[in-house]
């Protein structure tokens, strides 16, 4: 597994667990970042600003049962990283996928696009 693709893995990993200092950690310092929800777009550098908006994603209110599935796949000079989560929240049970693409430097993520599919309802 290349270092960007352990990269992406960690990243799906660590937001399933919704462990935002793992995450932080896993961003460089100057890590470019956009990414679009189904209400709004987002832009942020760095981890200080980009934590604020993942926990936002995911509140308190959010459990996330499980990641069901996360695939990653070189492309160009970038590595996509596709995961859905399984989330119960008090509306009910939702899958939430997630497209990203990203670049390394050093072993860290410097540049982040996500795509989100927002909270779609499931039945459980």
């Amino acid at each position: 597994m290349s270092v960007a693709a352990a990269t992406g893995d960690g990243f799906a990993r660590a937001l399933a667990a919704k462990d935002f200092e793992r995450l932080s950690g896993l961003l460089d310092p100057a890590a470019d970042f956009r990414a679009l929800t189904p209400n709004r777009a987002w832009e942020a550098t760095g981890p200080e600003e980009i934590e604020p908006i993942l926990r936002a994603w995911f509140d308190h209110e959010d459990e996330i049962e499980e990641l069901e599935r996360v695939e990653s796949e070189g492309f160009a000079d970038l590595e996509r990283v596709g995961y859905r989560l399984r989330v119960r929240n008090p509306k009910g049970l939702f899958a939430v996928e997630q497209q990203a693409y990203l670049a390394t430097k050093d072993g860290m993520i410097s540049w982040l696009r996500i795509l989100c599919s927002g909270f779609r309802p499931i039945d459980g």
